[in-house]
């Protein structure tokens, strides 16, 4: 499960970067970035914060058991994922498709390549530390 977590972050980074291209100080314009990208964090943070609790939930142990206490937590963590995405919903990700449509593939159809584009979207914003 590590080795999974840390692939798929390392491709959201790779993802973000071929994405956006690097960002260099020689720009001139160091403080209205750090503006743009403070921005982003406050208003992704709840998607995010929801997202990485679902992605902590998929992952628990017992998650896949019927039942289980991790498995009982699925259902509500997507829902506070799904809410928390609305105020965005319509704001296309890396991959042509809105977030909207982006997380329900990542939840409701286990795509991994979905969660990897919904991570980038919080790495992109400096969240990176809330996704998994």
């Amino acid at each position: 499960m590590r080795v999974r977590r840390m692939i798929v972050t390392v491709l959201a980074v790779i993802t973000v970067a071929t994405a956006t291209g690097c960002s260099s100080s020689e720009d001139g314009q160091d403080g209205q970035d750090g503006d743009d990208r403070q921005r982003l964090a406050q208003t992704r943070t709840p998607y995010c914060e929801a997202l990485g609790k679902w992605q902590d939930t998929m992952r628990a142990e017992g998650a896949k058991t019927p039942g289980s206490p991790a498995y009982e937590k699925i259902g509500p963590a997507a829902e506070r994922v799904y809410a928390a995405a609305r105020p965005h919903g319509d704001e296309h990700v890396t991959g042509g498709r809105t977030l909207a449509e982006e997380t329900s593939l990542a939840i409701r159809y286990g795509d991994a390549e979905a969660e990897i584009r919904v991570t980038a979207y919080c790495v992109e914003a400096g969240l990176e530390t809330l996704v998994g």
